[in-house]
């Protein structure tokens, strides 16, 4: 535990449940949205840039048989969305009704908006930066958008294979069926795209600001475990170990700090110990007292 001391706190600006937090969640499913349409619609379908999922599949139909993506969207995405009701559950629907109707519907509303670029690489560079950065929200909301995630969540639970694999498969099979129908050209291009997507998801959930957890091995960890509560005003953990050499007992002190604080806690650590073993690692996602509290 912390010490009493410790000026850090989390001040809750918004409650965890309740209407405010409902209202929050709302907005963000809503902006999100809004942001992966106009995405989609500047960047994706004026490119024939088909990167997975319904939206994907909607950007081949309009190339064969010229159906608005939003209409794709719906009568894929309604049947889905029953589909996960049923087998997935009712908190699963409602988590993913707002995320499946407004979609589409911004979709249908942005699809007359001009294009930026009618180069494929930027459109799939800049079109997955701005899924991701919408679905992102979405997520971040507590939201889904439905589509072929509902498939492969159904397709887990079934199965038993992990979700990443689901989901992996069912934009693969997107994927290759836009190579086949439209070009292998534009396959590769929805590839860039996708992982762009994924990456920008990952900072927009887990943040661009990551945290380090460094293990300190030492003999004078007291001395060291005062330093860090007192200038870093940082808690620790001690771990016990056990040297794999010479066998003996040890205490392993397991700090976290913020990118900014590595090297004054390595100073601190090489002024009080030059010999002790320092390991840093990332820490994609820290939640608690001193960081970020729990979403």
């Amino acid at each position: 535990m912390p010490p009493k001391t410790r000026k850090r706190r989390i001040n809750e600006y918004i409650p965890l449940t309740g209407p405010a937090r409902h209202t929050i969640d709302t907005l963000m499913i809503i902006v999100g949205s809004f942001i992966t349409a106009l995405a989609f619609n500047l960047f994706l379908v004026p490119n024939h840039i088909a990167s997975g999922g319904v939206s994907g599949l909607s950007v081949i139909a309009q190339s064969l048989f010229g159906i608005e993506p939003a209409y794709t969207q719906w009568a894929l995405n309604i049947p889905l969305f029953i589909a996960g009701f049923m087998l997935l559950g009712r908190d699963y629907a409602i988590r993913s009704l707002l995320g499946t109707v407004v979609l589409p519907l911004f979709v249908f509303l942005t699809k007359d908006f001009p294009v930026p670029t009618t180069d494929p690489l930027l459109a799939s560079l800049y079109g997955g930066i701005g899924v991701g950065l919408g679905l992102g929200i979405v997520f971040r909301g507590r939201g889904s958008t439905g589509g072929l995630s509902t498939l492969a969540q159904i397709i887990q639970k079934y199965s038993g294979l992990s979700l990443s694999v689901c989901v992996v498969l069912m934009d693969g099979m997107v994927i290759a069926l836009a190579g086949f129908i439209l070009s292998p050209e534009k396959a590769l291009y929805a590839l860039i795209g996708l992982y762009i997507t994924g990456k920008i998801i990952d900072a927009i959930e887990l943040g661009f600001n990551y945290t380090k957890v460094a293990y300190i091995i030492a003999d004078n960890t007291e001395a060291i475990s005062k330093a860090v509560l007192s200038e870093l005003d940082r808690g620790l953990t001690k771990l016990n170990a056990q040297g794999g050499y010479t066998g003996d007992n040890r205490t392993v002190l397991m700090v976290v700090v913020g990118q900014s604080e590595v090297t004054r806690l390595k100073t601190l650590v090489q002024t009080l110990e030059p010999t002790a073993f320092v390991i840093i690692t990332n820490a994609h996602e820290v939640l608690g007292e001193g960081f970020k509290r729990t979403p």
